[in-house]
């Protein structure tokens, strides 16, 4: 008799069938006619339950170009294991064709080229969209919404999350967990919490001063769907007071706490769950280990860490499901569920073509509202670029090199830090540059830009620091984001070095010089952690400095080398 794994392992091949079909194959479509929405949202019912992700959104309201990351390192037993693998590896992976829909959706090769002929993606109009046709398909479909969804954008800003909250219950989300929505402060995220049309959850959301759940914050919630009671078990960002500001909200603590999980796992079926979905902004690599020391997790749809794969990856019997960032893909998945057991599932990873999908009139007139109060802010030009500007990979992106140039002109620097994040929508070259799209890359509530002194040694010690939550090999001790990107210095690192070993050759650029571990370099950076920090904004900053210039370039600089990969 054939094992429950054997049949999950089987509906994963299935799956990728499925995908190479519907997902996979786009250029030999295109190529015999225009894609359309009906293709793009072709779907064979499956089962008795559906499940439409979405996740890291990060406040993206219209359509935008995001290249996907060049490079994303895996260490120790991830190594060259999804989503470890970019570009042309990616593609043989996933058996894509070069120069298609697919590698432009999914991959950082001839993104240019391709998005001038493929256009932009994702658009929340354009996600009400798909959610509406799910739902046609299957009036009982449950969204879910991953977090990372406040924070990113100028209007959500100034509205102080507001207009993502509005749009988010107009959209029929049904629950959410959380990240960068703390940032906003514990009394304002509870102010929106409290008008939320469904529940914020987080079994590892904590009270700081008693070290006990907080009772505000549910740990899950259930649905009663196609006959089958599905549970759904929210986890925060675990760092998110060390990746963030914890003197924003003090009054909690986070944590992986994945034995809780566990307790929560059984809880939740000795209550009756024939199904049980994790909600998680772990981060991939967290959640694949989490998923092999937790029993009784059918489903993890996993975020933080911006990644889109076009199948599901099996740990054991469970699930995880990444459904990339910034509004460029719906997930949809379908489970049959019998007799309390998930027994198989068909999976879709949607790309959100803006071009192709027609925007939902209702959303795209609620987006017009919350972005009237800002819009002719948000609008204003203050420049062109010349190249291409993007930020994602491991190590760094044009856009942080610019970014980097302002703050070392602005400021006066001979070095700057940029923080390694790894939201923020892409500029086409030749494209203008709006007040908006600055936001898009520098956006957050505390983004003061500080200058300082820091001797070479404590440069170094900052950088290792850094690169172990990157790379460190137990995926429970990276504790969020890409590497620090810096302007004036340059470096080598091998990444399979234990912490203090990684990083060497540190080089001032414009001298050639190797950093003195003694002297002290003048240093500028924003989204310091620590309160009570000093300096303009860093969007200021970035504004005077591309008005300055009228029209910006930035390039890869190769001030990083890499081994060890």
């Amino acid at each position: 008799m054939i094992s429950r794994r054997e049949f999950l392992q089987a509906s994963v091949a299935a799956s990728a069938l499925y995908g190479a079909s519907g997902f996979g194959n786009w250029s030999k479509v295109a190529a015999q006619q225009s894609l359309t929405q009906d293709d793009l949202l072709r779907f064979d019912t499956f089962g008795n339950v559906s499940l439409i992700h979405v996740t890291d959104i990060h406040a993206q309201l219209k359509p935008i170009w995001f290249r996907e990351p060049e490079f994303n390192f895996g260490v120790g037993d991830v190594r060259g294991l999804p989503p470890h693998v970019t570009g042309q590896d990616f593609l043989n992976l996933y058996n894509l064709t070069p120069g298609s829909r697919d590698a432009y959706a999914l991959t950082y090769q001839d993104f240019t080229a391709l998005g001038r002929e493929y256009g932009k993606m994702g658009g929340l109009d354009r996600i009400a969209t798909v959610v509406k046709a799910i739902r046609a398909d299957r009036s009982d479909a449950i969204l879910l919404d991953g977090g990372d969804t406040w924070h990113g954008s100028m209007s959500s800003y100034l509205s102080r999350g507001q207009d993502m909250v509005n749009l988010m219950n107009l959209l029929g989300t049904e629950a959410m967990t959380s990240h960068w929505e703390w940032t906003f402060g514990t009394e304002r995220v509870m102010e929106l919490m409290g008008q939320l049309n469904f529940p914020f959850l987080g079994q590892n959301i904590f009270d700081a001063e008693w070290d006990e759940p907080y009772e505000d914050i549910p740990s899950y919630t259930f649905f009663d769907r196609g006959g089958v009671k599905v549970a759904v078990i929210g986890q925060a960002f675990p760092y998110t007071p060390i990746a963030n500001p914890r003197w924003m909200f003090p009054e909690f603590s986070f944590g992986i706490r994945d034995e809780r999980m566990q307790e929560m796992v059984d809880e939740v079926r000795a209550e009756g769950a024939d199904v049980v979905v994790v909600l998680s902004h772990n981060g991939f690599d967290v959640d694949r280990k989490m998923a092999g020391r937790v029993n009784g997790i059918d489903v993890i749809l996993t975020g933080h860490t911006h990644d889109a794969l076009p199948e599901p990856v099996l740990v054991g019997e469970t699930l995880l499901i990444a459904s990339g960032s910034h509004g460029k893909f719906v997930t949809r998945l379908d489970l049959d569920v019998r007799d309390g057991r998930m027994m198989g599932f068909r999976h879709k990873l949607i790309p959100i073509f803006s071009d192709v999908i027609a925007p939902d009139a209702e959303m795209a007139a609620a987006i017009e509202a919350e972005r009237a109060p800002y819009k002719d802010q948000m609008e204003e030009v203050v420049g062109t670029s010349e190249s291409l500007l993007y930020r994602r990979g491991n190590f760094a992106g044009t856009w942080d090199n610019l970014i980097c140039d302002a703050v070392m002109s602005e400021r006066d620097t001979e070095i700057a830090m940029s923080p390694g994040v790894r939201w923020g929508a892409s500029i086409m070259p030749g494209q203008e540059i709006t007040r908006e799209d600055i936001h898009n890359v520098t956006s957050m509530t505390y983004g003061q830009v500080y200058r300082t002194e820091m001797t070479g040694e404590f440069i170094h010690t900052i950088l290792e620091d850094v690169a172990d939550n990157l790379f460190n090999t137990d995926p429970y001790y990276q504790q969020g984001g890409d590497m620090v990107r810096l302007g004036g210095l340059g470096y080598a690192i091998d990444i399979s070095k234990p912490i203090g070993e990684r990083i060497t050759g540190l080089t001032l650029l414009r001298t050639g010089e190797a950093l003195d571990p003694a002297r002290s370099y003048t240093v500028g950076g924003w989204a310091s952690v620590n309160e009570g920090t000093e300096g303009p904004m860093i969007w200021d900053v970035v504004e005077a400095h591309i008005r300055k210039l009228g029209t910006v370039s930035a390039e890869p600089t190769g001030s990083v080398t890499v081994t060890g990969q």
